[in-house]
């Protein structure tokens, strides 16, 4: 985009004011400075990866994958490398509720998704798009009416009276018993099955947790065999799986901090939360984060969850330039979304072009900082504003976020005051004055 001087006595842009007012008596100096780069001031560059979770059933009522699929350049235009795609298999139907992670059959689409022709199509167009794609993988337990449940019984863990015991506290799936060696070569062989045949590049592994290390160290060593660049993500906060050949895990208490920081708390507490969850991960792993994911939409109003609807692009924002691996749910870009969103139901959904925009343009700058958010951290004391800076050498990373429903006035970092910085959401340059206003909800994302 071609870079213009912004006038600040002329122009107001829509996302900010910048005033040359006092603005907040808080204090201008980073109030937890964070070990950055050293004397030369180069840093490892930080992840560009962006997450899309999609759940098929949002897409379309029947023949979801191929309404996936004709959305997928919208996705990528966003700038998501990355597809995760919630459980395709058939689901079962014996003491179901209906949700798409109680599996009957490993090997066979979902029906009303369509078939596996119209998976090929969909990781190929993908593919095309520049995207990676991994499938939802639920290696601890199936559906009652999976052919196991007969066929081979003794991959089933058995309650005192030799009964099949169902799994954790979900009552409509049987658990699986990888004390038994043919249950984990079943299941790596089914794995192994999506790879080859539909040519996905990896899986986000659901409850990690339930399966033994060695299985997944043996399955992931099997995966990559096949696909040496496999994305291995686990759905657990616990380190040691990265030991298991993860490349990501959770950070489960993010989306709450965030909230909470969107809610009448206040971003010192968030600050600290999420600096303390980098801090345990290991050099070239990554974590996972987002401002809902299918779990926290189905148990929380998501147009409440960051004080209204537009504080959810706010959130996110500050989620992908704060450190990890960023993700977008189906339904964080779709119009008119309230209330709790149960993942088990088909919910065909609008998707908005003007939220389209804003994530692409937030991506954007993700990207355009790589090298900058490895860098030096400091963060800026505010009950409202989210502000935070990285430093590399002689460049410098402004992030402001406004977590309320109510304009925002904040004084910008002494050291940066009255600088000259490049908009990295419009390609403006603007100098910075002694205190920035936002409106409800609003961001900017600066590089000096």
């Amino acid at each position: 985009m071609k870079k213009t001087t912004r006038v600040l006595s002329a122009l107001i842009p829509a996302t900010l004011l910048l005033t040359a007012a006092c603005g907040s008596d808080e204090p201008q100096t980073p109030v937890n400075p964070q070990p950055g780069p050293g004397a030369s001031g180069t840093v490892a560059p930080a992840g560009t990866s962006v997450i899309y979770q999609a759940n098929p059933r949002m897409f379309a009522s029947q023949k979801c994958l191929e309404a996936l699929r004709a959305e997928l350049p919208r996705i990528a235009s966003m700038g998501c490398d990355v597809l995760w795609i919630m459980p395709v298999n058939d689901p079962g139907q014996d003491k179901s509720v209906g949700s798409p992670y109680c599996i009957r059959d490993f090997k066979k689409v979902n029906p009303r998704y369509g078939d596996m022709d119209d998976m090929k199509a969909l990781v190929a167009e993908a593919h095309s798009l520049g995207m990676k794609v991994i499938l939802d993988w639920v290696a601890n337990h199936t559906a009652w009416d999976h052919p196991w449940i007969k066929s081979n019984p003794e991959r089933y863990a058995k309650d005192a009276a030799g009964n099949i015991k169902q799994a954790s506290t979900w009552t409509d799936v049987a658990q699986l018993d990888y004390s038994q060696s043919s249950t984990a070569e079943a299941m790596k062989d089914a794995m192994l099955f999506w790879v080859e045949t539909a040519g996905i590049d990896g899986f986000r592994c659901d409850y990690a947790e339930g399966v033994p290390h060695g299985f997944w160290q043996d399955a992931i060593r099997e995966v990559r065999r096949v696909r040496p660049d496999a994305l291995m993500l686990a759905e657990t906060s616990r380190t040691d799986f990265y030991a298991d050949g993860f490349d990501m895990v959770y950070d489960w208490n993010y989306a709450p901090a965030m909230s909470k920081t969107f809610t009448g708390g206040t971003p010192a507490s968030l600050f600290d939360k999420a600096a303390e969850s980098l801090t345990k991960v290991p050099e070239g792993k990554q974590i996972l984060r987002y401002a809902f994911n299918h779990d926290v939409a189905a148990e929380n109003p998501v147009d409440t969850w960051f004080g209204s609807p537009q504080g959810t692009v706010a959130a996110y924002t500050l989620t992908a330039m704060l450190g990890g691996v960023p993700m977008i749910y189906s339904s964080m870009d779709a119009e008119g979304v309230r209330g709790k969103q149960s993942f088990f139901d088909y919910r065909p959904l609008s998707f908005s072009d003007d939220l389209t925009a804003k994530y692409k343009a937030v991506n954007e700058a993700y990207r355009a900082t790589a090298d900058l958010r490895g860098g030096k951290l400091a963060t800026y004391a505010d009950k409202d504003v989210a502000c935070f800076t990285r430093t590399a050498g002689d460049h410098t990373l402004l992030v402001m976020v406004n977590t309320t429903g109510g304009e925002a006035t904040m004084r910008t970092p002494i050291t940066l005051s009255g600088d000259m910085m490049t908009d990295l959401l419009d390609g403006a340059e603007v100098r910075l004055p002694a205190s920035v206003t936002l409106p409800a909800y609003g961001y900017i994302i600066y590089k000096k």
